[in-house]
């Protein structure tokens, strides 16, 4: 497949990713985060349902959370559709290293407070989704 193949799948991964990033900010109780909301559930008050404080605690984590999402990924989205686009090494090399600092620091925190869900419902279809198309580039770049 082609450089401007992957290259697209990059930029619409990313435009996924904003998706992602709103239904965390403005849906954060919805259906849509169910599956991440009983996780979080089970590890901080054991299943019981959150009190009215701590749902808010969480909703304006979330919030926080949610247009950082949004933020990052409207930036590589810039950086996918122009200097990525002309093939031009920093933009890869930041995109990259953007992504595994996030995964590293995001994971390693799910990890130690022993938030898997977070991993396996977040982070690793994320990066998954976001760093093939970026290997498959790579040969393309003169890095």
């Amino acid at each position: 497949m082609s450089f401007s193949f992957w290259q697209k799948c990059f930029t619409w991964g990313n435009v996924f990713a904003i998706g992602v990033g709103l239904i965390t900010a403005f849906g954060g109780n919805s259906i849509l985060l169910e599956l991440h909301n009983e996780g979080t559930r089970q590890l901080i008050t054991n299943g019981t349902p959150f009190s009215s404080e701590l749902l808010k605690l969480k909703n304006f984590l979330f919030g926080i959370i949610g247009g950082t999402i949004v933020g990052f990924h409207i930036i590589l989205i810039f950086i996918s559709e122009n200097s990525l686009k002309s093939k031009e090494a920093w933009a890869w090399k930041a995109s990259v290293l953007g992504l595994i600092s996030w995964f590293l620091i995001d994971s390693g925190c799910s990890l130690y407070y022993q938030a898997f869900h977070n991993l396996y419902l977040i982070n690793i279809p994320a990066i998954i989704m976001l760093m093939i198309p970026l290997i498959m580039m790579r040969k393309d770049f003169k890095l």
